[in-house]
């Protein structure tokens, strides 16, 4: 933690509080069985022999008792003040917020967390569901929370890798899921976007694998999530063909792109950036061998610069700012936010809701940090496009055609899109000056917009 903390990077650490290793009913009797069943479990009540299985696992610690509360609380003290974590990520986190049967964001575990002059600063991050009734808790956590955004993840890949998306059900997770989280006054950051998570295909594997095959786990491929909305381009598993590697190769950069733009925080799984594969192995959890280890020297170093690239960009000009984006023009008639077509005309409720077309353009008139505005272009159709631009002279940061995604690009009136891809343009050249926008634009630009007040929070760069 020293080292790391030496380095400007911060160190989560990853708990489980919602269950043990005894299992169900029938599991070993290692520790809280054979001390206190009833006072460390939850039980159901019309059957105190058995266990409330809301985990997946046979069981589940049952928070509301005190001692248990105490039990995780004195741990999370541990951590920090000995070992100076600087937040944790809770697995099954709806497990913690559950009443007598529902889950409550003012349960005894959050309010407790929250007074706590220890805890009440750490970076706290749900996964926020469990397997039972009423588990999906997804933007319901108390605000200060981070949550694992899982439909990020499914929208995303289905927008790239063809499986059902529309282009509004995009732009809202591109957003910060604003349905979910700024109803509660919750700033954007506290969704944690992601594409690839420890649980599931590799960034490499998503695009070479449409089924799991995880015969080496002993299980008869059994085990591991069958719903993973990948696609193998076109061959099943490692290829030579040139083609399918290069298209392979620019949906995983498209990918990477979309997570570290987006509004909110993005979260990179370790070997997304280098191209790690587990022979399509998506519950790897039980190899400890070479399907799972990072194999640095075969490293894929055109991604590891493109991530670079990429990270580059989102430090220095955070293209969608942590606040909620309102599409109203400022004193100057800027529009903070407009949704786009190919032809520069706004997008309306036919083309929000066509789950045929994937390209659309976000004209950003307040970056949270760039002086001028940025226009990111979506392109996730097999075909080449010609954007028109806003008015200006232009200037391509970003375009993941390019194996690094350096582009040097510069012109005005019109962009081509190259098929499944994402470029990052900046107007440069003069002083900011009004981006038009029809009434129309500002139309398009408030769909995704909700009635509560934009949360009041910093802008922040921050990666997890």
């Amino acid at each position: 933690v020293r080292a790391l903390h030496a380095a400007g990077i911060e160190v989560i650490l990853d708990v489980v509080y919602n269950h043990t290793a005894e299992g169900d009913e029938r599991g070993p009797t290692l520790s809280w069985r054979g001390i206190d069943n009833a006072g460390a479990y939850r039980l159901p009540s019309h059957d105190r022999a058995h266990y409330e299985n809301i985990t997946g696992c046979g069981n589940a610690l049952d928070i509301r008792q005190p001692r248990i509360l105490q039990l995780v609380m004195d741990s999370l003290r541990y951590w920090v003040q000995q070992m100076h974590v600087d937040g944790f990520r809770f697995d099954l986190a709806s497990v913690l917020g559950r009443g007598s049967d529902r889950f409550d964001r003012q349960s005894a575990f959050f309010q407790t967390l929250a007074q706590d002059p220890v805890l009440a600063g750490v970076r706290m991050i749900a996964e926020p569901w469990d397997i039972g009734i009423g588990g999906y808790q997804m933007g319901q956590f108390p605000r200060g929370w981070s949550e694992w955004n899982d439909k990020f993840r499914d929208t995303t890949r289905a927008f790239w890798l063809g499986s059902d998306c529309t282009r509004g059900e995009f732009a809202q997770r591109l957003c910060g899921s604003s349905d979910l989280f700024q109803a509660h006054n919750r700033p954007p950051s506290e969704s944690i976007n992601y594409v690839i998570s420890h649980d599931g295909f590799t960034l490499r594997d998503l695009v070479s694998y449409d089924m799991r095959h995880n015969l080496a786990n002993g299980e008869d491929n059994r085990d591991g999530h069958g719903h993973n909305l990948s696609w193998n381009c076109g061959y099943e598993g490692a290829t030579s063909d040139p083609d399918v590697i290069a298209l392979r190769q620019r949906l995983e950069r498209a990918l990477l792109a979309t997570n570290v733009l987006a509004q909110g925080t993005p979260m990179l799984a370790a070997g997304s950036e280098m191209g790690h594969t587990q022979q399509g192995n998506n519950n790897a959890y039980c190899q400890d061998n070479a399907i799972s280890w990072l194999d640095w020297a075969s490293a894929d170093t055109d991604l590891q610069a493109f991530t670079t690239h990429l990270l580059k960009l989102r430090r220095a000009l955070l293209p969608l700012a942590d606040r909620w984006y309102t599409g109203v023009a400022d004193a100057r008639g800027v529009y903070d936010l407009a949704w786009l077509r190919r032809s520069g005309q706004s997008l309306e409720a036919r083309h929000w809701n066509s789950p045929s077309r994937r390209l659309l353009g976000a004209l950003v008139g307040a970056p949270g940090n760039s002086a001028t505005p940025l226009f990111i272009i979506f392109n996730g159709e097999a075909e080449e496009a010609s954007f028109s631009l806003p008015p200006g002279h232009w200037a391509a940061l970003l375009d993941t055609a390019e194996p690094t995604g350096v582009s040097s690009w510069q012109g005005e009136q019109w962009f081509a899109s190259r098929p499944r891809t994402v470029a990052l343009l900046q107007r440069v050249g003069d002083a900011p000056s009004r981006v038009s926008t029809s009434a129309a634009q500002r139309a398009a630009a408030t769909t995704l917009r909700t009635d509560v007040p934009p949360a009041a929070a910093p802008a922040s760069g921050r990666i997890a």
